[in-house]
């Protein structure tokens, strides 16, 4: 097999940039779709295995082909996002670490460039050892908020890859986002997991970040054929129109269509250092991934000002 970052022509850039000074290639849709904020969407599901960060990676770029301005943020101390942009931190490189324990770093410091209107900033094994340093530090929920602020207004989506917990990164980035999306598997147990990952979204959404909302379910390596999957989608589609006018985070919660189908090109693209749009741009899993991005950006609505939100979380709008 050959080794991953094949290809340096897709590879990460290795400096920082200012997506504003390098201007974005194609410009931002945004006068077909109106963002007056980047739209923040923090990725989440306290399992691991079940395509969380394949998505992230390939949901980010196909919002770059759209022409959107789009920051990825690495904060699962497994740092598997870097590899789908090619991308392996020096041991000397500052990371996402960094963003939370050395206020010295500007967060435009720690940005990559990984494609055309596309970057991302980087994670690593050490952010694993961040939670237990930041449960002592005052306004630990808002560090990451803070510290993003002054770059914020240089994109137009921000997605968010959580770890697989439910701890204070994670909390962190639900105080910032404007939506979640969960990815997940259509299994039973995938099922009784949502309830208590939406526990978690509704007590940030009422002690921290009134904004938030529930997207919905994004079903990764699905079988469509599958008798146990078409029941355990239905019960899916079932449990969240109970909750329509709720008042909830997750009153207006969709399963989201198109599922991204089994592909193994979905697999074999991060050894490669690729997005799948850049190693299998015509197969299955391009197409539902750029569908799905599409049908996530005709559900956005305008969401609160960021610099209305910075006052509301007391920290210093950018």
């Amino acid at each position: 097999m050959k080794g991953a970052h094949q290809s340096k022509k897709s590879g990460a850039s290795e400096s920082s940039v200012d997506p504003k000074a390098e201007g974005a290639s194609g410009s931002s849709n945004n006068e077909s779709n109106p963002i007056s904020n980047p739209r923040v969407i923090a990725l989440l599901n306290q399992k691991g295995g079940v395509g969380k960060t394949t998505s992230t990676a390939n949901v980010g770029a196909a919002f770059a082909l759209a022409g959107l301005r789009t920051l990825v943020v690495d904060l699962d101390p497994q740092s598997n996002l870097s590899l789908h942009f090619g991308h392996e931190p020096a041991p000397d490189q500052p990371t996402v670490r960094d963003l939370f324990m050395n206020p010295d770093i500007a967060a435009s410091e720690l940005i990559r460039q990984a494609r055309a209107n596309l970057w991302f900033i980087p994670s690593d094994t050490e952010l694993a050892l961040v939670e237990g340093e930041l449960a002592l530090q005052a306004n630990m929920q808002h560090i990451l908020a803070e510290r993003l602020a002054p770059v914020m207004p240089s994109f137009d989506v921000v997605l968010l890859d959580c770890p697989p917990s439910l701890g204070v990164l994670t909390v962190n980035a639900l105080t910032i986002a404007d939506e979640v999306v969960v990815p997940t598997q259509a299994q039973y147990l995938a099922l009784r997991g949502l309830e208590k990952l939406l526990e978690t979204v509704l007590l940030v959404q009422r002690a921290l970040n009134a904004r938030l909302k529930v997207a919905g379910v994004l079903l990764c390596m699905h079988e469509s054929q599958s008798s146990h999957g078409k029941a355990v989608v239905e019960e899916m589609d079932n449990y969240f129109a109970k909750f329509r006018g709720s008042g909830l985070p997750w009153e207006d919660a969709v399963v989201l269509r198109p599922a991204v189908r089994r592909n193994i090109k979905l697999a074999e693209a991060p050894s490669f250092g690729q997005t799948i749009f850049d190693y299998a741009p015509t197969c299955a899993g391009a197409a539902d991934y750029r569908a799905l991005a599409e049908a996530l950006r005709q559900r956005w609505k305008p969401v609160e000002s960021r610099a209305d939100f910075a006052t509301s979380v007391g920290i210093a709008a950018s």
